[in-house]
């Protein structure tokens, strides 16, 4: 489930606080807070909200008690929740410092590292993933990430458009694999049950299904046939996915 995100923001504002002057002081606003500090606490209070809840569970309310203020200075800064929500995206996207093809990466290392980076982002922020950005803002921080990675890539000779494909099929990879990880983790943290002990429940009517004759192939599996993480889950379909990239890059350059 993703929380859905845009429809209704005002996008101007949006817009005018992601790329406007925000170091100009308005009339009314108090010296102590900052629209930096209002996103800042937003981002720790949905992180933490995050790990057992969904981003529903984030007020301006929860916002302004991390700060120590009444929950109608927020609005000073930001018109509401949407627009709030703009400007933490873009927050917590860090883009990395490492080197690129001139320090003698492949571009497999590259969109490896790339990917990891976000896998680690999406589990920090466990919210993030969960966000519609069907309609995304790119803030500062995004396109300065999008930027350095087309730079990155772009040695390689395929079109724009082309890379523009690869780098977004890897972010829904990315962030469907991260869904799925936190979600688990959600549920075990609201239940009080592991996932081990979730499966164990089940063991005996899987047993009986399986024993009884109507699923051949299923029952023939071997032991270990489950006994994956979701790392290892992670590490092949991403291994899978620039395998298919390669191909591509073979046929448009080789």
């Amino acid at each position: 489930m993703t929380t859905e995100h845009g429809d209704g923001r005002d996008l101007g504002r949006s817009l005018e606080l992601l790329w406007g002057d925000q170091t100009r002081p308005s009339r009314g606003r108090p010296a102590a807070l900052s629209l930096d500090r209002v996103v800042a606490a937003a981002v720790e209070v949905a992180d933490e909200l995050s790990r057992s809840q969904g981003l529903d569970a984030l007020s301006m309310r929860s916002i302004a008690t991390r700060l120590g203020v009444g929950t109608m200075s927020l609005y000073r800064y930001v018109p509401g929740k949407s627009e709030l929500l703009d400007l933490m995206l873009d927050h917590v996207i860090d883009v990395p410092e490492e080197g690129g093809r001139e320090d003698g990466r492949s571009w497999r290392e590259i969109l490896t590292a790339e990917a990891r980076h976000h896998w680690r982002m999406c589990l920090d922020h466990p919210w993030y993933p969960f966000v519609d950005q069907s309609r995304p803002l790119l803030g500062p921080n995004g396109l300065r990430g999008l930027d350095r990675l087309l730079g990155l890539l772009r040695p390689l000779g395929l079109s724009d458009r082309n890379l523009l494909m690869m780098i977004s099929t890897q972010v829904d990879y990315v962030e469907g694999i991260a869904r799925r990880y936190i979600n688990e983790r959600r549920a075990e943290a609201r239940t009080g049950v592991s996932n081990q002990e979730f499966w164990e429940a089940q063991a005996p009517t899987l047993v009986a299904a399986l024993t009884g004759g109507g699923y051949p192939t299923m029952a023939a599996l071997s032991d270990d046939a489950f006994d994956f993480s979701f790392e290892q889950l992670f590490d092949f379909g991403l291994t899978r996915l620039h395998d298919g990239f390669a191909r591509l890059i073979d046929e448009h350059t080789g």
